[in-house]
């Protein structure tokens, strides 16, 4: 094994498990104060939840070798079995296979919380668990299975998801849609102001986010080499690309320099070029980021004005720039593979084919689990519990 890879993925693993609480502030901030304690607790429980099923079943079902067809893993790893500090030369022979579950389980985590945004402000806390514990099973463990698996069929057609704009992004923004349809919006949406409370919280967990991006993406390289540092600095690119465009469209329109929406755009930036980040160059990082800020700016604006209250917009910046950057991928990838650009515009047909195929399957299981639970235990909150506000109803505690 090499030293220098496991100290390198030990150190990612930690930048990967950051993104979470950095998600609790990003999210928390944007919600009204009332509210901000229960989108913290349900980003902050996701880690404990998606932890414990991923030890028991997640991880086999993800990454154990295929059960057949490339739909799902067998149950090789149930309860970790044969999952030690020896290497599992399937994915990296540089690294112990227990490193490599847990570097993985911190994509699980982050993902499951991202899906806290169409529960915000309205959900019973217990529901929001029992959903995130059958979701993490039904559909991450599958898709992660079918891209990075060992067998997984997208893996076999040879699409390309270098860190999770499949697996993670359009997965989770397509889930959030399907669960905000069957929830319904909040009372008074459209109807009175609900303003962020807290914006440097904003700028905190976007910073974290940032910040966690670099072993998120750089980590996916498996090892500490040159195309873990290119994966790093084309995440910082893009991200920084998509900040300046996005914040530059909200000047044109009120002509204020919004720190919010330097943060939407980094965010939407660091979803895009996730799936490219080790296949690319770094000026197609920044032309990936650039318009995915531009791309996700109008989606939350159409979205915002519709019906459709996805509080925190994961449709709309990860579900948007997850598609995005897995299409561009096909256009832009030259190192390690070939796209377009190197003469093979197949790879374009073949990362179509994962977009939707992940849109499909998210959105629909999504759906259906979300239906079942609600018409079983109901999700929402009576009427004046949601006035009030679930920090007190649901914790006890005032942010």
């Amino acid at each position: 094994m090499s030293a220098a890879d496991t100290a390198f993925i030990l150190i990612c693993t930690g930048l990967v498990f950051i993104m979470t609480p950095g998600l609790a502030f990003f999210y928390g901030g944007l919600l009204r104060k009332k509210n901000m304690i229960n989108m913290m607790a349900m980003c902050f429980v996701s880690i404990a939840i998606v932890s414990i099923i991923w030890y028991f079943i997640g991880y086999s079902l993800a990454f154990a070798p295929d059960a057949g067809g490339g739909f799902i893993g067998g149950l090789n790893f149930f309860g970790l079995l044969g999952v030690g500090t020896d290497p599992y030369s399937t994915y990296s022979s540089e690294m112990p296979h227990m490193l490599f579950m847990i570097f993985q389980l911190m994509f699980a985590i982050i993902t499951v919380a991202i899906i806290a945004s169409p529960f915000s402000e309205r959900v019973n806390f217990g529901a929001f668990c029992i959903f995130i514990s059958i979701w993490l099973i039904l559909v991450y463990s599958p898709i992660a299975h079918w891209v990075w698996g060992d067998g997984g069929w997208l893996s076999t057609l040879g699409a390309l998801d270098f860190a999770g704009g499949t697996v993670v992004h359009i997965n989770v923004g397509f889930a959030a849609l399907a669960v905000a349809i069957i929830i319904g919006p909040r009372e008074g949406y459209q109807k009175e102001p609900m303003e962020a409370s807290n914006i440097p919280y904003v700028l905190l967990g976007t910073g974290l986010l940032w910040l966690g991006w670099f072993g998120f993406n750089g980590g996916s390289a498996l090892a500490a080499n040159g195309t873990a540092v290119l994966a790093i600095f084309n995440t910082h690119l893009a991200a920084s690309g998509a900040a300046i465009v996005w914040m530059m469209i909200e000047y044109f329109k009120t002509s204020k320099f919004s720190t919010v929406s330097l943060a939407s755009g980094a965010l939407a930036g660091l979803v895009a070029v996730t799936p490219a980040a080790g296949f690319v160059e770094p000026w197609a990082a920044l032309i990936m980021g650039a318009v995915s800020s531009m791309v996700c700016f109008f989606i939350l604006s159409w979205r915002s004005n519709s019906k459709v209250d996805e509080s925190l917009d994961a449709i709309s910046i990860h579900g948007t720039g997850g598609i995005l950057g897995a299409i561009l991928t096909g256009v832009f990838a030259t190192i390690g593979s070939s796209g377009l650009l190197l003469g093979n515009p197949g790879q374009i047909w073949i990362q179509t084919v994962g977009v939707l195929v992940t849109i499909g399957y998210s959105f629909g299981v999504t759906f259906a689990l979300a239906w079942v639970l609600n018409k079983l235990i109901g999700f929402r909150v009576p009427q004046d519990v949601e006035y009030v506000g679930l920090d007190i109803s649901q914790h006890g505690e005032k942010a």
